[in-house]
């Protein structure tokens, strides 16, 4: 009994893992570019009391054995880089990436970080930054004298000014891709750095070598599914209901043989 206390200990355990995993996703239903997570997880180590195929007579052998589980614990939280729905915002500096890849951006200290939220605003330099003042690279400078931006599918970045209403080119955006994205290290505030899991940034224009084109104007909304988290939710909280009946299930039989005479 005191071994059905701790497997249904560990199935409790593990499906409080996934509603904190659940609990986040549906936070952050509303961020843009948030991946949603999901919860993966493996049986533990079992008690063999018998081995599958040993013999049990002189022509016979086994055909199961009796192996007795342990429990489950969480093996893996993996991100789904599917694409999130699109947000129509009209705001020229607002882009998405419709495919794969990432955005470029440097931090304040020189460390590069990836995203796929595009909400980029200017700075008093007039560089593309995003909300957390890191700077869009290929760095952009929109001079003063622009009243009017336009950024192509494949990432040129142009704009109209007054003297001149014709496009000029004054930049060329670039799109990150990685071999294994969802090997990438979220560090918060909608960004993720490389791992030995996801492989190393490879820059590319956009539209090129599995990269996604670019769209002016609007920015990629979570690809959190409110309905498929409400199920899972539910679902794990019948699941964890159940593990706490077999503990009370074990505790019940270990009180009924400590009141053996």
């Amino acid at each position: 009994m005191i071994r059905a206390l701790n497997t249904a200990a560990t199935g409790m355990q593990a499906q409080q893992t996934n509603m904190d995993v659940i609990s986040n996703n549906l936070a952050n239903a509303s961020t843009v570019g948030f991946k949603k997570s999901r919860a993966e997880f493996e049986d533990l180590l079992y008690h063999t009391v018998k081995e599958p195929g040993q013999a049990s007579g002189l022509n016979s052998i086994s055909p199961t054995g009796v192996q007795i589980g342990l429990g489950t614990r969480a093996a893996a939280v993996g991100k789904d880089m599917s694409t999130g729905s699109s947000m129509i915002t009209k705001n020229p500096l607002d882009l998405q990436i419709e495919g794969g890849g990432f955005f470029q951006l440097q931090t304040a200290d020189g460390e590069m970080v990836y995203t796929r939220d595009g909400q980029f605003k200017k700075d008093g330099e007039g560089r593309l930054i995003d909300k957390n003042g890191n700077v869009v690279q290929p760095e952009i400078l929109i001079p003063a004298e622009a009243t009017g931006i336009e950024v192509t599918p494949s990432g040129e970045v142009a704009i109209v000014t007054a003297a001149n209403p014709q496009p000029t080119q004054i930049g060329q955006l670039e799109i990150v891709t990685f071999v294994n994205p969802a090997g990438l290290k979220a560090i918060g505030k909608n960004n993720f750095i490389p791992s030995p899991s996801s492989g190393q940034a490879q820059n590319t224009r956009p539209g090129l070598a599995g990269a996604g084109y670019l769209a002016q104007g609007q920015v990629e909304g979570s690809n959190v599914n409110i309905v498929d988290e409400m199920i899972s939710m539910i679902t794990a909280q019948r699941t964890y209901e159940t593990n706490s009946k077999a503990v009370q299930a074990a505790d019940q039989m270990l009180q009924t043989v400590n009141n053996l005479r």
